[in-house]
């Protein structure tokens, strides 16, 4: 059975609640009690001091980076404890991070069901636009050639939003890692190959969940210096 992993985010709203406040510990067993019996791991506890009026979260935004990092689960106490807001619900699926709440655990399903769903309804409407244009056109007597109708047509416009956004993919996820670098390189760790084998040391997976290699670090830092151009 694979091991899940999880980066806790726990928010109070003064920083006597977060020495003193039952609230906080009260959120911590509440987590507790939803990874009770499950294999897991929890990579680190991430805790946030502001009211929920605040538009800024600086530590909700390190807990998203240590998840992506680490492929792990966002998990906090209660639903309302993340924003009195949609906004940042919305957030976490821009920001590409698994999220779920121990007092609604399904809520994080619906939210992408829902998601799922408006895409799911869209591509359905895509692909009707497209018979109906193809219809149309065979009317005006436009001999159709490779496609009858029944896939969408990919154009080169399709082709390079496609390569875009996994280019943009990369460079995101090459961001992420860059700071671990620095600190490895800073520490002497400086050839590929070390870089490797301290990433895999320290369980931060590939993009795609596997083990590093040199190569892979090699595409990682040139992306990096990409982005900062």
């Amino acid at each position: 059975m694979a091991e899940s992993r999880f980066v806790s985010y726990l928010r109070v709203s003064t920083a006597k609640q977060c020495h003193s406040g039952p609230g906080l510990e009260a959120q911590r067993q509440a987590v507790a009690d939803y990874l009770n019996g499950s294999q897991w791991q929890l990579i680190t506890e991430v805790v946030e001091i502001g009211s929920g009026k605040r538009s800024d979260r600086p530590r909700l935004e390190e807990a998203l980076w240590l998840c992506r990092l680490h492929n792990a689960t966002l998990v906090f106490a209660r639903l309302d404890l993340l924003s009195r807001g949609a906004h940042y619900l919305l957030g976490l699926e821009k920001a590409g991070v698994d999220f779920v709440a121990a007092d609604m655990p399904s809520a994080n399903h619906l939210t992408v069901g829902i998601m799922a769903m408006m895409a799911d309804e869209e591509r359905r409407m895509s692909s009707r636009r497209t018979k109906d244009a193809l219809a149309a056109a065979k009317a005006r007597g436009k001999k159709l050639r490779g496609n009858r109708g029944n896939l969408p047509i990919i154009g080169d416009k399709g082709r390079a939003i496609s390569l875009a956004i996994g280019q943009a993919k990369a460079r995101s996820r090459a961001a992420d890692l860059a700071p671990i670098i620095a600190e490895l390189k800073a520490s002497g760790v400086v050839s590929l190959q070390q870089i490797a084998t301290e990433l895999n040391a320290r369980g931060i997976k590939t993009a795609r969940g596997g083990a590093w290699r040199r190569e892979q670090v090699r595409r990682v830092l040139e992306r990096a210096t990409q982005g900062r151009e």
